[in-house]
């Protein structure tokens, strides 16, 4: 008797109240092919009408438009592309809507591309270009402090006492003999039998290790002399500053050269030739300089076309992304429809609020007139077994306070909220 009571109620209640839910109908749609793109993309903007999906058993690999989804896929991951490209340099993508002609998918698509080949051939030419002035950069570093070394070792200039502490290691129990240094540092012109030297840069973090390992390869039998380098490099793959110290290895023998080249392979280490007469120090000094201001100036010029390029993208990035948002949602939608046993024909169901019926045939009438098709979209209600969604009309002021009941779940049709 109270349940009755209780129905009656609920029944009398007015059509849409704050305390309960709206009443849903089932309904059936009946889309021409030629009008389904419009007619979903209008029912989307309205935002009335949940499509059940009638190819549940299907992967999505077996749908009808899954070559759609694909692309508008692979559109989404180039605009997510350029917006880290956007970020990475710095620059902010315009917030204001830029007044631009109408653009289709196919040819957003084909722009895209084209931007993207671009960029990435910017890209590759600039991380080119940052490369070689790194190397040049590390070249100029390391004619500029393997001067000093070369300079010491023929002038004798540092005494034997402190070489020895400095460069030569020593184990319990284990004597050395007479370092090669100690044999060969005689004044005199180097030979390829005699005193020969290697020179580099290696970073900062690794020396000590390197250094380790190149005194046990060689046996002591080697002279090891570093110096901080005067400024950071840029490393082109993180972008980030690194500090690197140059390094001299003066050694005797054409194995140990081998093992030396081996090593400064392994752990990274640029080795560069620097030549022993001042003069030609000089001399490729100036070379190396004029080089750098080259490169210099082109990469400035590149960064200020990259950047140019990167801003005139930020102008329309945001109404690409909801454009492509926007389409693969259709496709999406469209790929839970079923085609008719004529092919011309989409079948959907889905549910609505009552008091949208009319907003929905609206929205199809526009559908079938703005593609031109001579057959209209049938829409009528259907009876359903399972029940119904759970639909609250909102405001802009009950909007928040519904998606905080919302994130606790979703209660059932007709419920009364306490």
């Amino acid at each position: 008797m109270f349940l009755d009571k209780m129905d009656k109620f609920i029944d009398n209640l007015t059509p849409m109240d704050l305390m309960r839910s709206e009443k849903m109908t089932f309904v059936q749609l009946i889309i021409p092919a030629e009008s389904a793109h419009r007619a979903i993309s209008y029912l989307g903007e309205l935002g009335l009408l949940q499509f059940r999906d009638l190819n549940a058993d299907k992967s999505p690999f077996q749908r009808t438009f899954v070559n759609q989804v694909k692309r508008c896929a692979e559109m989404s991951r180039k605009l997510r592309f350029f917006k880290d490209q956007i970020n990475k340099a710095g620059l902010m993508s315009s917030s204001h809507t830029v007044l631009q002609p109408d653009i289709d998918l196919e040819d957003l698509e084909i722009q895209l591309a084209d931007h993207e080949h671009e960029l990435i051939e910017m890209n590759s030419n600039s991380d080119k270009l940052r490369q070689s002035y790194n190397e040049l950069l590390e070249f100029k570093i390391v004619l500029q402090k393997a001067c000093g070394f070369l300079v010491s070792s023929h002038g004798r200039a540092i005494p034997d006492e402190r070489e020895l502490q400095e460069n030569v290691y020593s184990n319990d129990g284990f004597v050395e003999t007479a370092s090669l240094l100690e044999q060969e540092i005689r004044p005199g012109p180097s030979n390829p039998s005699g005193l020969r030297f290697i020179s580099g840069i290696i970073c900062k973090s690794k020396l000590i290790r390197f250094e380790r390992m190149l005194f046990r390869a060689t046996r002591g039998n080697m002279l090891f002399n570093q110096a901080p380098a005067d400024e950071q490099i840029m490393d082109p793959v993180s972008a980030e500053m690194i500090e690197k110290t140059v390094f001299v290895v003066f050694f005797s023998g054409e194995q140990a050269r081998t093992k030396i080249l081996k090593i400064c392979e392994a752990f990274g280490a640029n080795c560069y030739p620097v030549p022993e007469d001042i003069s030609k120090q000089r001399q490729i000094t100036r070379e190396v300089s004029s080089r750098l201001t080259d490169l210099e100036a082109t990469l400035d010029a590149g960064l200020r076309h990259r950047n140019k390029a990167l801003a005139s993208l930020g102008e329309h990035l945001s109404d690409w992304m909801n454009m492509v948002r926007r389409e693969k949602a259709v496709y999406d939608t469209l790929n839970m429809l079923n085609f008719d046993v004529t092919k011309k024909c989409l079948v959907g169901e889905g549910w609505c609020p009552i008091f949208a019926k009319t907003q929905i045939q609206e929205a199809l009438q526009r559908a079938t007139f703005d593609s031109s098709s001579q057959v209209g979209i049938i829409c009528h209600p259907m009876d359903a077994v399972e029940s119904p969604p759970t639909y609250f009309r909102t405001n802009s002021f009950t909007s928040p306070y519904q998606e905080i009941v919302d994130a606790y779940g979703n209660v059932r049709q007709d419920a009364i909220l306490l």
